[in-house]
């Protein structure tokens, strides 16, 4: 048990780094061709605890391009405004890890 969180601790902060360098490549992109069109979404979250929402949270925001609004720790929804519309998945890939980290 410990080292399957262990194992998710270190896969969410390579998979989180990853995101972030990524998603500084598209913002640059979006910079220079001014593709940008400001969204504000709502994302149900299967996370439960508020320390693991606060922490999907936070890392939403470390990614370029994206930041947390608000966090529904009860209804466990987030509000997350984005650069440019996009599909969930790509607004929070490290879900699972924290899942499986925390949870």
């Amino acid at each position: 048990m410990f080292i399957t969180r262990i194992y998710y601790g270190i896969a969410y902060f390579i998979v989180l780094l990853f995101e972030i360098l990524k998603a500084e490549i598209d913002v640059i992109k979006r910079i220079i061709n001014g593709d940008i069109e400001p969204v504000v979404v709502e994302i149900k979250t299967v996370l439960k605890r508020p320390v693991s929402q606060a922490i999907l949270a936070n890392s939403i925001t470390l990614t370029p391009g994206t930041l947390s609004i608000d966090l529904d720790s009860e209804n466990c929804i987030l509000k997350v405004a984005t650069i440019s519309p996009r599909p969930v998945e790509e607004v929070i890939p490290f879900e699972s890890y924290i899942k499986g980290m925390l949870e």
